[in-house]
């Protein structure tokens, strides 16, 4: 009787320690899931702002959006990034004459060439600065138009340092295409370059989409399938991603 009631309580005992085990550990484990999460999306977020940036560039550039992320790639080892040094400013009585930044750069790039033209003045094309003082001292168009000190000049720039200012290399760049903790998986890109608007105006979409199983995946497989679950009934795509093919957003992420 003795030993019965000791296996009873003994049982009881074991059962109340796996009860509350389960208990702590279906608090916790939604917490470590989230915490993980948490930490996942701040470099899945990372990685679609600079793959936002290549394409925001791409189409610039090229004036379409693209879904190969090896030809980015290409785009961004290989094209310069064009960039317009300014000086000087019009004036509020500069504009109100009818001068404008057009015309403003049109005096000077015309007064460069003549400039040049001029055998008698013998200037070097590459130095930019001689013949910028030359013009400003000495053309009449420039000086009627109060131009001196104004300037325009399009320079070009390495593409990693000018989007990144030196954060990527050639090498390291090809990280922003692959979704972090995902087992190298690449970022999910659709593109909708003849979206029209209902005015009839062109904005050309794209996407970069990077689903919850994709960085997720290991973890918890039901806290897994809630979190889906959820966003799928609010409509909301699961997992993170920025832009949206179906209607324009300025390219914003479905985080911010």
């Amino acid at each position: 009787m003795k030993s019965t009631r000791t296996i009873v309580v003994s049982t009881l005992a074991i059962a109340a320690v796996l009860m509350a085990l389960f208990c702590v550990q279906s608090v916790t484990t939604p917490i470590k899931f989230e915490d993980t999460r948490a930490k996942r999306e701040v470099a899945v977020i990372k990685n679609l702002v600079d793959l936002r940036t290549a394409e925001v560039e791409y189409h610039h550039q090229k004036g379409v959006f693209t879904t190969n992320l090896d030809s980015l790639l290409i785009f961004l080892k290989t094209t310069p990034k064009k960039e317009v040094l300014k000086e000087g400013s019009l004036t509020d009585k500069q504009l109100e004459a009818g001068l404008t930044e057009h015309k403003a750069v049109k005096i000077i790039e015309n007064a460069k060439k003549a400039a040049l033209k001029n055998q008698k003045l013998n200037l070097d094309p590459a130095d930019v600065e001689a013949l910028y003082a030359y013009i400003w001292e000495n053309d009449a168009d420039v000086k009627k138009n109060g131009l001196q000190g104004f300037r325009r000049d399009t320079i070009e720039l390495n593409m990693l340092q000018a989007l990144y200012k030196g954060e990527y290399d050639e090498n390291s760049i090809d990280a922003i295409i692959t979704i972090p903790y995902s087992n190298g998986q690449r970022f999910e890109m659709e593109t909708n370059n003849d979206y029209k608007t209902s005015q009839g105006i062109s904005v050309p979409l794209f996407e970069a989409r990077a689903p919850y199983e994709s960085y997720l995946g290991d973890l918890n497989k039901q806290e897994l399938v809630n979190l889906i679950d959820r966003e799928n009934k609010l409509d909301h795509f699961p997992g993170l991603k920025v832009g949206d093919v179906y209607s324009p957003n300025n390219n914003a992420g479905n985080w911010e």
